[in-house]
């Protein structure tokens, strides 16, 4: 049985929730809108000013200025979740390729696992797709996307471990449908139990909730755990009753949270998402296995299905579709709202 690695997570979403869902959800009403413009939009602007981290390319996008007309049209986003201790660079234990498209509300969310065996820019030979982080940040982490899906990622959104445990717990937990109690107890894995029956869920239940695979279902049961997490983390969001919470939930960002996106485009990106909601999410498919006895484990994506995730990319960022033209994931879960 493979290993399981012990920060195995989806805090890519928590950033996901900052860009659209924590901003965007003022969304609601004009009056939250107006709300937001008088009384936190300096706060937030300031907070958020200390994520921001530019890719360093000769494309990076120039800080200041307001939403653009760009920023209305469909867009590429890298999401990426990092396992970082005490001052380590750290590694991207879960990478989540974003296609936006404000105008329809609509959210296509492609999961690339963390072992998928690549090509990584600059290195000699193939490697675990986490490891570009560990090489280069960010900024070879989106080139080797880049090269693996051929196309070009706009921006990039990255939380650590902590990040995603404090965000959580500020917005006083959120509700899972845990029914019975969820025990990961496999040999060689991190040992933890969720209790279930409970209204709420804090950050480290919700951190394992995205985490465990020893059901019967492995990856694709922890696949539709995360669209799960993701409606109902956005859905959390989009409460006004959150609004008193927003400053202290900013907070946390600091070094937790970086980004290329500045704070007037985050602003602005969230207040350009519809009130209505479609997320789409897939992962990746292929097979694991060493290439000697006692090696590496990796994940060899499948051609096909790589292939299937460009069509996807490439029609979602064509403007002239409308969302009912666009092609989605047959097999996994969207959330609707």
């Amino acid at each position: 049985m493979r290993r399981l690695n012990k920060k195995v997570w989806l805090t890519a979403i928590i950033a996901l929730i900052v860009l659209l869902g924590c901003v965007g959800y003022f969304n609601r009403t004009a009056l939250a809108l107006w709300g937001f413009d008088q009384f936190l939009s300096d706060h937030v602007e300031n907070k958020l000013g200390q994520s921001y981290k530019p890719l360093q390319r000769p494309d990076t996008n120039k800080s200041g200025g307001e939403l653009s007309e760009a920023y209305k049209k469909p867009m590429t986003m890298l999401l990426l979740g990092i396992d970082q201790r005490y001052k380590e660079r750290g590694r991207s234990d879960t990478m989540i390729v974003t296609v936006v498209r404000p105008k329809d509300g609509a959210l296509l969310m492609l999961s690339i696992p963390r072992d998928a065996f690549v090509d990584i820019p600059g290195r000699k030979s193939k490697d675990k797709i986490t490891h570009a982080y560990a090489f280069g940040k960010a900024d070879l982490s989106v080139a080797t996307v880049e090269e693996l899906l051929g196309i070009k990622i706009d921006h990039y959104a990255a939380i650590n471990f902590k990040g995603f445990r404090e965000a959580i717990d500020a917005l006083g937990g959120i509700p899972l449908p845990i029914d019975k109690d969820i025990v990961n107890k496999g040999y060689d894995h991190e040992k933890f139990t969720i209790k279930g029956g409970q209204d709420r869920y804090n950050g480290t239940d919700a951190l394992n909730y995205v985490r465990y695979r020893e059901d019967a279902g492995g990856d694709s049961s922890r696949a539709g755990r995360h669209q799960i997490f993701i409606t109902n983390l956005m859905n959390e969001a989009t409460h006004l009753s959150q609004l008193s919470k927003l400053p202290g939930l900013f907070d946390i960002m600091g070094d937790n949270f970086t980004t290329d996106l500045n704070p007037e485009q985050i602003i602005g990106l969230g207040k350009s998402m519809l009130d209505k909601r479609t997320v789409y999410s897939y992962t990746l498919k292929g097979d694991g296995h060493r290439l000697v006895n006692g090696g590496p484990w990796y994940f060899f994506l499948n051609d096909k299905d790589v292939e299937q995730a460009k069509q996807w990319i490439k029609s979602w960022m064509d403007d002239s579709l409308t969302l009912n033209q666009l092609p989605v994931p047959e097999t996994d879960q969207s959330g609707k709202e």
